[in-house]
């Protein structure tokens, strides 16, 4: 079974979209049924305006036409993003994750270690969120379990020199990926976010340039929110991408088309359940068709 398909709340999304295209003709009655599918599914006002527009102007007279079109128009959304991980074998890359409380970071942290090593690179983990010792604990447990080494101090031990620290070890024991879990923060608390900024100069200066990804962890069944928490993590540090976790709890998957239209940033991975291996990287062709009824376009 594919990956998409493990998302039935998502297919459950296509077969409403189905049921609409099962009208007789493509009239208004659909089209207003169609834009409250799309708005209720995440997608946005502004976004799902211009598609139902973009409908009307096509005069599209089949539905298969009409999901044809509609295939066409969220891929495009993606063109020119790049999904791929900014990773060079012959350095040390260094990927920080960021994000609210509850997003399921940490796991998202061990998840990558595991899909990194797997690929062949040797990934090493910072445990970068010391605010608690429970924290601590858990991404020391993800390190065990998939096989990659952990540095990390005491509790209340400064995040960034523990990401000094890991530099180094990555440097000793020739890692070429650091992975930096950091403390959840909400996206209101800029002390916090200033600390992002500390630990992206500790990088730059001891390595000689930035890190390769700043990757923000958000939770898919929070819909619109995840738009405001985006925002505003971008106005704090150069985001590079976005992981999508919890995915297979909601039916939500506009939220996807929305983050990249609004910002022009990838998703880059997706996550599902609690399994080390329920972790893919994102792919826009494999999505949309899941978003979709099934059609051959």
């Amino acid at each position: 079974m594919s990956f998409w398909n493990r998302l039935p709340k998502l297919q459950k999304f296509a077969e409403k979209l189905q049921n609409i295209f099962s009208f007789s003709k493509i009239d208004d009655d659909l089209l207003d049924e169609l834009e409250m599918e799309l708005i209720q599914s995440d997608l946005g006002l502004e976004l799902t305006n211009q598609l139902i527009n973009e409908i009307k102007k096509q005069k599209i007279t089949s539905t298969s036409e009409l999901i044809e079109f509609m295939f066409n128009f969220f891929l495009s959304i993606f063109s020119g993003i790049n999904s791929q991980l900014n990773i060079i074998p012959e350095k040390i890359n260094v990927f920080i994750y960021l994000g609210v409380n509850g997003t399921g970071k940490t796991s998202a942290v061990g998840k990558m270690a595991y899909y990194l090593k797997n690929m062949g690179y040797s990934p090493i983990i910072a445990a970068g969120d010391t605010f608690r010792a429970a924290a601590i604990d858990q991404i020391k447990l993800w390190g065990e379990r998939v096989g990659v080494d952990v540095i990390a101090q005491k509790e209340g031990a400064d995040p960034a020199s523990v990401v000094y620290n890991a530099i180094e070890a990555a440097k000793a024991r020739n890692k070429n990926v650091l992975l930096v879990d950091t403390a959840g923060r909400m996206h209101t608390k800029s002390n916090l976010l200033e600390e992002l900024k500390k630990i992206e100069r500790v990088v730059e200066k001891t390595l000689g340039y930035k890190a390769s990804e700043n990757l923000i962890v958000v939770d898919a069944t929070l819909g619109q929110n995840v738009i405001k928490q985006v925002e505003t993590f971008r106005n704090a540090v150069d985001l590079t991408g976005v992981i999508l976790t919890k995915l297979d709890g909601t039916a939500k998957g506009g939220v996807i088309f929305n983050i990249v239209k609004t910002f022009r940033i990838p998703v880059k991975f997706v996550s599902i359940g609690e399994d080390k291996d329920d972790f893919e990287p994102f792919d826009p062709k494999e999505f949309v068709e899941s978003f979709l009824p099934r059609v051959e376009v």
